[in-house]
């Protein structure tokens, strides 16, 4: 695969028995479905089933291999695509996900198979906002112990910031929420973050309406004040400076992906 990527990819992999490596410049993660597989990074190794992922970020060297018949559903990430903090990436590890999570893989592994080819890139984009979100929802205390580590909960203030989309951002009481002043909040929102808290809650507002297109009975005016926009006009000109079409133009490509549960 390209280490080019601009955009998420969603595919489904089945595991060889046989050994194999690969190193790419964008962030993978592995979520399984179907049976078991192993994989091991800087002599690290830890086999998922469905109930686990794997979080591969950019540039590390992973091995690989499955024993017996397997079907994983495999994330590519652009740093540049996917609203997600970029310390949720800093380091490869196995992680446990919760049954609400396993449900939505098999979901989207479902809808793979009907989407039109055209509107398979549109799908990825939905596919992987619900499936980074949910994902974010369920970070356990192995990320949040992370973050703490190195002064900001990263996963915490995510999940903080997706709770309160509709909400003007006000910087000043998110940082005394967790207890920093303004200059040490935003120094370490983006080293935990890989950029400012208004450009990464832009991009997660955007990321989030992708979800709520899905919903028919969502109008866009309703989308556009869910996700934090002033106007259904301010909503449609952002989504179409990022994503390249209009948000009507989106849904009405027929897509027929999970909606947000």
């Amino acid at each position: 695969m390209s280490a080019l990527l601009s955009r998420p990819a969603v595919s489904l992999r089945r595991y060889e028995a046989t050994q194999a490596s690969e190193m790419h410049d964008f962030h993978q993660i592995v979520l399984g479905m179907d049976g078991s597989m192993e994989m091991a990074v800087d002599g690290n190794g830890a086999r998922i089933d469905r109930g686990g992922a794997w979080i591969i970020p950019a540039g590390a060297c992973h091995a690989y291999w499955a024993d017996g018949d397997n079907r994983q559903l495999v994330l590519d990430l652009p740093a540049t695509s996917i609203a997600m903090p970029e310390r949720f990436f800093e380091r490869a590890r196995a992680i446990a996900i919760d049954p609400r999570m396993t449900r939505l893989v098999a979901d989207v592994a479902r809808h793979m198979h009907i989407v039109e080819a055209r509107a398979s890139e549109r799908f990825a984009w939905q596919a992987a906002a619900h499936l980074c979100g949910a994902l974010m929802h369920d970070s356990g205390h192995a990320d949040a112990a992370l973050g703490a580590m190195r002064g900001l909960d990263f996963a915490r203030i995510d999940r903080w910031l997706r709770l309160h989309l509709s909400e003007p951002l006000r910087i000043a009481d998110l940082a005394a929420h967790c207890g920093f002043g303004m200059r040490r909040f935003h120094q370490l929102f983006n080293e935990a973050f890989g950029e400012t808290p208004h450009r990464y809650l832009h991009r997660l507002r955007l990321d989030t309406a992708l979800t709520l297109l899905a919903d028919p009975r969502a109008t866009l005016t309703y989308v556009a004040l869910e996700v934090g926009f002033a106007d259904q006009s301010a909503f449609t000109h952002a989504f179409t400076r990022r994503f390249g079409i209009a948000p009507g133009q989106w849904r009405a490509t027929g897509m027929t992906a999970p909606r947000a549960h």
